[in-house]
């Protein structure tokens, strides 16, 4: 049932997905899923949260000295997302909305996103100990940033993407320069 909704989410849209198709997707009837859910919002948070949980269990962040993985990490990531690309397929669409009543699955993909920061805000705090924490803060964001970037640009232009190779760039400017750069801003408005 999860997955006929992931596959008509991922198509149409939280707006375009209905019960009724999501029951023919699945092959069951429409009270199948009622039995479950209570509506679409809840269908589709279900189906956000099961993705992040998929995305998490497929990333597996490499523990080693932190500069020196900064490769593997965008080879996980761009792996992790490759597997399992509907948490963020479906939570960019979500978060990108503005509607006066937001769909409890933007939520759920909003706290996921905090959970990601707060990983990502580790693997920086671990490369450079030095940094303060806005300066984390900033480059974890920055990170993050930057991978929905990649993860838009698969997106548009498929498999004319070099999605490992975008990642492990991506994955060396982050745990390169832009710390070098905000350790070298910290130091200058110290400085004054």
């Amino acid at each position: 049932m999860l997955d006929a909704a992931t596959e008509v989410a991922s198509e149409l849209g939280y707006d375009g997905t209905t019960i009724a198709q999501v029951s023919k997707r699945a092959g069951l009837p429409p009270t199948s899923i009622y039995w479950q859910f209570a509506d679409k919002d809840e269908m589709i948070a279900a189906v956000i949260e099961r993705s992040f949980q998929r995305w998490v269990t497929t990333i597996d962040l490499p523990t080693n000295q932190a500069r020196i993985r900064a490769l593997e990490i965008g080879r996980h990531v761009a792996s992790a997302l490759t597997r399992s690309p509907d948490f963020l397929r479906l939570g960019l669409k979500l978060a990108l909305q503005r509607r006066e009543k937001q769909p409890s699955g933007r939520e759920i993909y909003l706290n996921a996103r905090t959970v990601t920061h707060g990983q990502f805000a580790t693997l920086v705090r671990d490369a450079a100990p030095e940094l303060s924490d806005r300066g984390v803060d900033l480059i974890a964001t920055y990170a993050i940033s930057g991978a929905d970037g990649i993860f838009v640009a698969r997106e548009i232009d498929g498999d004319a993407v070099d999605f490992v190779a975008l990642f492990e760039l991506h994955a060396r400017i982050v745990f390169g320069a832009a710390i070098e750069i905000v350790l070298a801003d910290e130091a200058a408005a110290t400085a004054r």
